[in-house]
């Protein structure tokens, strides 16, 4: 198990190259979050979700995303309260203190979901949930120390140096963890090290000796991590260069951001994330609003940043907007939500640029998907998750076709569209296709980007971490 001496040490980045690196030496590996909390989800082969971190982590272990590797999943839907995924499934919508008195319960279905997990592979990576050393946390926990025991799992600790004080991480969570906790961790690595590895030889032997923890490694920085996608909304930047540029205005609770890593990763193409409080900007080529979490809600944060009247004017000048799941109901004329399921019943008013009216649903839609691109027939692979159903005019101006079924919509200028279709972008042929209609380039192929940048992330962690070490140190797990 892969814990950290703090949050966004680089867990997720680490399991993912071990995972590729160890498959490269011919051994079947899973990974496994016991508990995440992410609106950036991804949809499974046995139709649920989990962490979007799993799902890169399940591509680097060539093997299908499934909902084992991360049975709890948390989707805040507000600053108190979340909805809870269990098994790729809704559980409940809870408030902080409730989801506490729940973890008893979730506990059961996480050894589940690692016991049949750890039945399909060799190894079976873990990554933790920010820091073992929060003990004020300790008590039901299911996501680090708790989950170390129950399953009897061996950690790794991973303290980050680029935030400094990486010593004081590493040696005060031994320091303030109960001695049973801290007898589960077996070593330690030290991440994110620029500059020449060698001038903290002291700073290992200092933790060494302070912990009597063996060290896996000093692991400089990968300058390629940018080119992986991205799980927390912390983690998303924006890409300024010249070319033609695609404005995404920062929603309060934005989910599902992978369609932006293909278009980030295009070196042809400015992708400029509009926080709040900033107006966007009036030489944008395109708009693009992402999907929510809370759409009823961030349309109204939408608002409040003067973004409908900014949308308004890029329109009048000609210029493009595309809406995605949430933005896709955001850009309607109106948001009916008869059953409360974003807060009190009754209906909104959307932003009135595309001709259709979105009633919500108690059913999700959870699906992997592959569709059709109508003006050139480019095939496209992507994922449905969403709450809500779209209908109106514009509908019959779809672009995409799903089966039998049309899909999206557009004004009758075609320069505003909608659609549910997520990870839509991440299809070559379609998205060279549809940058071409907008004047755009496309010069990659993403996937081929993604596969290669694993591969050298795993040559890394094999060339700055003890592997070798660190499967003596794995054992089986008692649960």
């Amino acid at each position: 198990m892969i814990q950290g001496a703090g949050s966004n040490v680089g867990k997720s980045m680490i399991v993912a190259g071990l995972a590729r690196a160890f498959t490269r030496r011919g051994l079947s590996v899973a990974p496994f979050k016991p508990q995440n909390m992410s609106n950036n989800a991804a949809v499974t082969v046995d139709g649920g979700e989990i962490g979007r971190a799993q799902a890169l982590q399940a591509l680097a272990a060539e093997r299908a995303a499934h909902t084992d590797m991360n049975p709890v999943l948390l989707k805040p839907e507000t600053d108190t309260g979340a909805q809870v995924i269990v098994q790729g499934k809704r559980f409940a919508t809870l408030r902080a203190r409730d989801y506490a008195k729940a973890k008893p319960e979730l506990m059961g279905a996480v050894l589940q979901s690692f016991a049949r997990l750890s039945q399909t592979a060799d190894l079976v990576l873990v990554e933790g949930a920010g820091s073992p050393a929060e003990i004020n946390l300790r008590a039901g926990d299911i996501a680090n120390m708790g989950f170390a025991e129950a399953a009897g799992v061996p950690v790794i600790l991973v303290g980050d140096i680029d935030r400094g004080g990486v010593i004081a991480q590493l040696v005060g969570t031994q320091t303030i963890l109960p001695p049973n906790d801290a007898g589960w961790i077996k070593g330690f690595a030290v991440n994110k090290f620029r500059g020449d590895v060698r001038l903290f030889d002291e700073g290992v032997t200092a933790i060494t000796d302070r912990t009597g923890w063996p060290s896996l490694g000093v692991i400089p920085w990968f300058p390629d991590a940018w080119r992986l996608p991205a799980e927390d909304v912390m983690d998303i930047r924006s890409t300024p260069r010249a070319g033609f540029r695609i404005a995404v205005p920062r929603l309060g609770r934005i989910a599902n951001f992978d369609d932006l890593d293909p278009l980030s990763a295009e070196p042809g193409l400015s992708v400029d994330i509009i926080e709040p409080g900033r107006p966007l900007p009036g030489d944008a080529d395109m708009v693009l609003i992402p999907g929510s979490k809370s759409t009823i809600a961030d349309l109204a944060g939408f608002r409040a940043n003067g973004w409908d009247i900014d949308l308004a004017a890029h329109i009048r000048r000609g210029g493009h907007v595309l809406g995605i799941c949430g933005g896709y109901q955001m850009l309607g004329r109106e948001i009916a939500d008869p059953d409360g399921l974003e807060g009190a019943p009754g209906s909104v008013p959307g932003l009135g640029h595309l001709d259709v009216t979105t009633v919500m649903r108690p059913e999700k839609h959870l699906s992997l998907t592959e569709a059709a691109y109508l003006p050139t027939g480019d095939a496209v692979t992507g994922y449905e998750i969403h709450l809500g159903d779209t209908d109106g005019p514009d509908k019959a101006r779809a672009w995409l076709r799903i089966g039998d079924r049309a899909e999206g919509a557009a004004n009758a200028t075609g320069r505003v569209r909608g659609c549910y279709l997520h990870g839509l972008f991440a299809s070559d042929r379609f998205r060279a296709a549809y940058l071409a209609e907008l004047g755009a380039p496309s010069e990659i192929a993403f996937d081929d980007q993604v596969e290669d940048t694993l591969d050298r992330l795993a040559g890394h962690l094999e060339t700055h971490m003890d592997l070798d070490l660190l499967l003596r140190l794995a054992q089986r797990p008692s649960a």
